[in-house]
Order: structure tokens, then C-alpha cells, then sequence
């Protein structure tokens, strides 16, 4: 199968309702794991990717090194691997393609491009965010684009999320018209409220899940993935932690 193949069978995964499932990893061990489990794809977390090199989250972690992390991952496990890549690792558009292209090279088909600034405040305005995007796409046709609105994220208080729908999709239709594959929404947790999201946007809808969420009740949001974030690097941490901590 060719890389444009398999990168089209990523996307067709992305099915409303029947959301896929990202169980999100960090490394080539933490992939094993999980595509022994059953999964269907992998997907990493920038966190989690960050936190085991010993580097905060935010780009920090030097872009070869995690070229270097996901060239490993691709080398290991045969099930379609997307990239958390926050901002691309760089503002200007020229710059952005060509990250992107050697992200591309690594044989990752897909990844998290997020539209907060980082190391800024806020998000980048609707039209330099599509122009980010196009960016991004002329790396390649065919990868999978999960456009990340950081909209709910920057306003953590729940009851305040209803008043963000109508930018968020704007932003999913700008998003879509630039090349965007998927709409992620973090830090919307409300069944109804991305019920709403999911209704409306042009483009499948990702929700990072929390634990007041449910697969299925994101299932009957019309969902199509649902990814976990940092969970799973912390829960193993604490897992490590508490075997050592009980030794005898």
C-alpha cells in the first residue's frame, strides 16, 4: 500500500458515530502495547511525547528529536500513526511546509495542528490560521489534517462553552475550505453542546475525552474519534511509580 493509501484508509476511519478510538502513545513501546490491544490507529499526545524526553509541553522538545521519536514508531508498528504537531514548529508558511514534508517522511499520516499561539497569547486570527493550514497542506494531498481549535481550551469554565459555538464553527468551516481533514474541539465536554458542534461542521469532529465523558455518549454525538490527551502517560507513571513503590 502506498503512502497516499494508506493515508486515505486513516481517514476513512473517521466515521460519525462510530468514532475512532486513539488511545494516545508516546514511543515505540507504548505503540506496541496498544496495537497488540486492538487498536485500529495511533496517534501520539504532544505531552506525553514531551514528558518522557524530560521536556515540558509547548514545543520544547527539539522537531528532529521528535522526528526522530515518531521515525521509530512508523519503523515498529504497521497500524496508521497521526502526529500531535501543536503548531508546526514554526509561524511562517514557507517554514511550516516544510516541516510538515518531513513529517510526511517519517510515514506518519496524519496530524494535530492547533490554532493557539505557542509561546503567545490567544489564537491566531481566522485568516493567518488559514493560511497556516494551506501551508500544511502542500506538504501533501492525501495526509490527514485534524485541525485543532483551542477555542474551549483558553476558556476552561464549562458554562461559557455555548457561547463559543458560533466562532468554533467558523473556524471549522475556514478550516475545512483551507484543506483541514477532521475539526478537534479539547476542552468541550458537553454531550450536548458537541452534539451541536458535530451537526454543523463541515468536517468530522475529534473530543479529547474526560472522565466525565463516555464513548458512547460521544457516539451518539455523532463524534468520529475520540482521543485521550496525557491520560494514558499518567495513568503508566502512576502505575510504575506504585510497582516500585510497593516492593518488598
Amino acid at each position: 500500500m502506498t503512502y497516499s493509501q494508506r493515508a486515505r484508509a486513516f481517514g476513512t476511519l473517521h466515521q460519525p458515530g462510530t468514532p475512532l478510538v486513539l488511545y494516545n502513545i508516546w514511543d515505540a513501546g507504548s505503540a506496541a502495547a496498544i496495537a497488540q490491544n486492538g487498536a485500529q490507529a495511533l496517534g501520539t499526545g504532544s505531552w506525553s511525547v514531551a514528558a518522557a524526553q524530560g521536556y515540558g509541553d509547548g514545543e520544547t522538545i527539539p522537531l528532529e528529536l521528535l522526528l526522530q521519536i515518531v521515525t521509530r514508531i512508523t519503523a515498529h508498528c504497521d497500524l496508521p500513526l497521526t502526529v500531535d504537531f501543536e503548531g508546526g514548529f514554526a509561524r511562517q508558511p514557507e517554514t511550516l511546509t516544510l516541516n510538515a514534508k518531513k513529517l510526511v517522511a517519517t510515514g506518519a499520516v496524519g496530524i494535530n495542528f492547533e490554532d493557539q499561539i505557542i509561546g503567545g497569547d490567544g489564537l491566531y486570527e481566522i485568516n493567518e490560521q488559514t493560511n497556516r493550514i494551506a501551508a500544511m497542506r502542500a506538504a501533501d494531498a492525501d495526509y490527514f489534517i485534524n485541525a485543532r481549535t483551542d477555542l474551549f481550551l483558553k476558556t476552561p469554565a464549562p458554562d461559557r462553552h455555548g457561547d463559543l459555538l458560533d466562532e468554533a464553527l467558523t473556524r471549522a468551516a475556514a478550516y475545512a475550505a483551507a484543506g483541514a481533514s477532521g475539526f478537534f474541539v479539547p476542552g468541550l465536554t458537553d454531550a450536548g453542546l458537541i452534539a451541536r458542534i458535530t451537526e454543523a461542521s463541515p468536517l468530522p469532529v475529534n473530543v479529547m475525552m474526560r472522565p466525565s465523558m463516555t464513548l458512547s455518549a460521544m457516539a451518539a454525538s455523532g463524534v468520529a474519534r475520540a482521543s485521550y490527551g496525557p491520560q494514558p502517560y499518567v495513568k503508566a507513571m502512576q502505575q510504575l511509580g506504585a510497582g516500585f513503590a510497593a516492593l518488598e
